[in-house]
């Protein structure tokens, strides 16, 4: 990351006791590392607004793994677009259902159209996607990260 520059941030009190509140329920050691990632994330969903930007995608979904067409048809995509699909991750939920966890990684516009295909595909019961950048933008400095 480089190094720390300092300043000095004047924010209404409300705000500011909402923001602690926040800090103490993720368990952030300071406001600063907390900013930080306010920063970064903003960073981030402004990146992810142009087609062509890099970015990293974990698409989950839920469904029934009866519905045998449903198994074929991801398994298809998931060879059509085998640059892009990077990974994949089945759990079985329990005797009908699965969890699959398939990342992406590629152009935000690509990722985007192909985990929009995968979640309105007929027989998925839920989908989620979380699209964000590579590590350019993540702080890599292990000894500051907030997480302990």
């Amino acid at each position: 990351m480089g190094s720390l520059a300092r300043f000095s941030v004047a924010i209404d009190k409300e705000l500011l006791k909402r923001l602690d509140a926040r800090l103490e329920k993720y368990g952030y050691s300071n406001r600063s590392e907390a900013f930080r990632d306010f920063v970064r994330e903003t960073l981030a969903r402004e990146e992810l607004k142009k087609p062509d930007a890099d970015a990293i995608a974990a698409v989950s979904i839920v469904y029934d793994h009866e519905r045998l067409e449903l198994p074929d048809r991801l398994t298809e995509l998931q060879h059509s677009h085998h640059k892009t699909i990077i990974s994949t991750l089945h759990i079985h939920i329990d005797e009908h259902n699965c969890l699959e966890v398939i990342v992406l990684r590629g152009k935000a516009g690509s990722i985007s159209r192909i985990a929009n295909a995968i979640i309105g595909m007929k027989g998925v019961k839920f989908g989620k996607v979380l699209l964000t950048v590579p590590s350019e933008l993540s702080y890599e400095d292990e000894e500051d990260a907030h997480i302990s």
